[in-house]
């Protein structure tokens, strides 16, 4: 994890879309930044409803939410219209972001060992400035905590 309190890495990469997004897009608002291993998984299926569902908690408070994860835009098209998520999706097939926020990790799965991506969240602030870091956070209370934090 990026410690808090340093500048976050800017990146640009492509949403569900395809219009490029840069983190530097949102200087003057908070960005919540969630990482996440795989579309259409049951722990993020479940950790992106919980963010559609608190969504609008986001949205009276001006702050942008962004998922990453090294699904193609062509997955996360589907994934979102599945799940009705209106907040912004991100690709990141060659690692840019997921490296650069230092969440590729090892993890162990049944003793399998293999690299992946550790769900994990950053609070951005206003300037560009990670304001706090969240590792392994769990799918289900992750939105909420964070608009806990927030209020």
């Amino acid at each position: 994890m990026l410690a808090e309190k340093t500048k976050a890495p800017d990146f640009t990469l492509p949403d569900k879309d395809g219009n490029m997004i840069s983190l530097s897009d949102f200087i003057g608002k908070k960005v919540v930044l969630y990482f996440y291993p795989k579309d259409n998984t049951p722990g993020c299926s479940k950790q992106a409803c919980a963010f559609a569902a608190a969504y609008e908690g986001f949205k009276q408070k001006d702050i942008v939410v962004i998922g990453i994860s090294k699904d193609s835009t062509k997955s996360h098209q589907k994934f979102a219209e599945k799940y009705d998520l209106p907040f912004i999706l991100i690709s990141d097939l060659d690692l840019v972001a997921i490296q650069a926020y230092d969440v590729w990790k090892e993890k162990k799965l049944y003793g399998k060992v293999s690299m992946g991506v550790v769900r994990s969240t950053y609070i951005i602030d206003e300037n560009g400035y990670i304001e706090k870091a969240m590792e392994k956070v769990k799918p289900d209370t992750n939105a909420g905590e964070i608009l806990e934090y927030l209020a």
